[in-house]
């Protein structure tokens, strides 16, 4: 394994940025005028969600609660994980810039159950929020898996227990196998830090049970591979939402037709859709990914039970 600070080339990592094998990470800074001057469909200011308790796990393999956005709260026999775990109003710098959540989280961070790991995607600010990496800092001192390049920005929040990994690289964490995975995307958190770190996502094991979170991403082949390495799958969590314009998108974000893709190409598992309905980060109306992922459905023969969305809160054992 490299470190982006060692510098070793590979095939997503040229010594100084990483780069998505497939091709470019991100559209350029000089693109994004002629992105936001683009239609936008009007989202409400706020949509009322139903505050849940977290599930009792009783005697599943696994209880998965969708907070909104990326964030599950994932509950296992061997312990309890968040991913890229995102509790504040706003996706963005000093809590004040950026996108406002309409959608509040489903589940009260004060209610949450022991965190023992967080798995982090990426860096940009609707999925690595410090303020929330703060709380859970003081309140459980979980582990934080992340793609390379990302320890110094979750130590900063006052993580102690960091494992920065390379894309297939696995790591153990207590009862848990978790190991990263390839995404196509991109990182910055300012201007100046673009594609510095690492974007990836995870296959979680535990006992005989695999779940797959895919972070943030565009479609690309990497899907068929995770599939054949890890599969079959009991749960997949793929992104749906945040895909138009699709000019300026396709490179970062899947749209609902290339998440069903994926799906298939994972093996078709159980899949849940996410990263929609929370933030406005595009040009899509607020609920154009559920009547896409319908069209798309219908067009791939694939059943309403094996990709759908959660509610803000709801949650499904395994």
């Amino acid at each position: 394994m490299h470190s982006a600070e060692e510098g070793e080339v590979s095939d997503h990592f040229d010594g100084q940025r990483f780069v998505n094998p497939s091709g470019t990470a991100g559209q350029p800074f000089t693109e994004v005028p002629r992105m936001l001057s683009e239609r936008r469909t009007p989202w409400p200011r706020h949509v009322d969600v139903a505050i849940q308790t977290p599930p009792a796990l009783g005697d599943a393999a696994a209880a998965v609660t969708f907070v909104g956005h990326s964030t599950f709260l994932i509950q296992t026999p061997g312990g309890n994980l968040l991913t890229d775990p995102m509790f504040s109003n706003r996706a963005g710098p000093f809590g004040v810039l950026g996108p406002r959540r309409v959608r509040q989280p489903a589940i009260r961070f004060d209610e949450l159950p022991p965190i023992g790991t967080v798995l982090l995607s990426h860096n940009h600010y609707d999925h690595c929020d410090l303020p929330t990496l703060r709380k859970l800092a003081r309140r459980f001192d979980p582990t934080v898996v992340t793609p390379l390049g990302n320890a110094r920005l979750v130590r900063s929040a006052g993580i102690r227990r960091v494992e920065e990994l390379d894309w297939w690289d696995q790591r153990a964490v207590g009862a848990l196998s978790i190991t990263l995975t390839p995404a196509q995307h991109f990182s910055a958190r300012t201007p100046f830090d673009r594609n510095r770190a690492l974007w990836a996502g995870f296959v979680m094991r535990f006992g005989d049970r695999r779940i797959y979170f895919a972070g943030d991403t565009a479609y690309a082949s990497f899907f068929r591979d995770i599939g054949q390495r890890f599969g079959p799958f009991d749960l997949a969590l793929l992104p749906i939402g945040a895909y138009e314009p699709r000019w300026f998108m396709h490179v970062v974000h899947m749209n609902p037709a290339e998440a069903v893709q994926a799906h298939l190409d994972l093996g078709g598992p159980d899949t849940i859709g996410m990263h929609f309905g929370t933030f406005q980060l595009t040009g899509e109306g607020i609920d154009a990914p559920i009547r896409d992922l319908e069209e798309a459905r219908k067009t791939n023969g694939v059943p309403p039970s094996r990709f759908r969305v959660l509610e803000f809160g709801e949650s499904m054992h395994l």
